[in-house]
């Protein structure tokens, strides 16, 4: 049996305010899997995305982590808004973990370059945050993650402040990227859809304190395309999920 990369058992968080936010979080990612996480509003997704990071600390249960052992480099996390710093290059934007890890510019030109080109900024390289539009912003915050070639890549609604269009393209091009690079993906969202297209399989989470509900799987071979989005399988699984998400707020 393959070893998870990421595996949570009776997980609770207790915030000092006092808020419970998680209570008895059972969760398993595999090495290559790509997971969507749903659930309502301010049910914990964003701090199990922490815990698994290692940017937070359980109150009780415990969290097991290959690749936070293995060390920070194999773990990879993209935010909502793309924290890019503004006064550096696209491409220096990109170099930072990696300059971070004590590889100088020229060491580390050919990893940014693919990054770059997985993303499909390779003729922005020189630009700044200011002359990008937001989907371009976000697509340099991917490559900045994937710079690394982590193991494990968490993203906490990455493409919400984006156009449907765009996100769909984005949607896409993190599937390409995922298939090429096999690393594994922790994917948060509020959108069904969303959920539906990148994931094998999709975790609903109730209510605050919030634990895992619900599970589905994807039934469906990547890479998918937009034709996936008119196949029954989508419109099934859309359907499925949405009842789960309701029922979730009751759980």
């Amino acid at each position: 049996m393959t070893t998870p990369i990421v595996s949570m058992h009776g997980v609770h968080k207790r915030f000092d305010s006092g808020v419970q936010a998680l209570a008895g979080v059972e969760l398993q990612l595999a090495p290559g899997e790509f997971v969507a996480l749903l659930g309502p509003s301010g049910c914990g997704k964003s701090t199990v995305l922490r815990l698994a990071a290692g940017l937070d600390t359980p109150g009780a249960g415990r969290i097991d982590s290959p690749a936070l052992r293995s060390g920070a480099a194999d773990t990879a996390f993209v935010f909502q808004d793309a924290t890019l710093m503004p006064w550096a290059s696209v491409a220096d934007n990109v170099w930072l973990p990696l300059r971070l890890a004590g590889r100088s510019r020229a060491q580390a030109r050919p990893r940014i370059e693919a990054a770059l080109a997985t993303v499909g900024l390779s003729a922005f390289a020189g630009a700044f945050p200011n002359q990008l539009s937001g989907g371009m912003k976000m697509r340099v915050s991917i490559a900045r993650a994937l710079v690394t070639q982590p193991a494990l890549l968490l993203m906490d609604e990455p493409f919400a402040a984006l156009d449907e269009i765009t996100r769909q393209k984005l949607n896409a091009d993190l599937l390409a990227a995922w298939g090429r690079q096999g690393f594994a993906a922790l994917f948060v969202t509020h959108s069904v859809y969303e959920a539906v297209f990148l994931a094998q399989r999709v975790l609903v989470m109730s209510a605050r304190p919030g634990r895992i509900v619900f599970e589905l799987a994807i039934a469906a071979p990547h890479p998918r395309d937009a034709a996936f989005r008119r196949s029954s399988t989508f419109v099934d699984a859309c359907a499925a999920l949405s009842a789960a998400l309701e029922a979730s707020h009751a759980a």
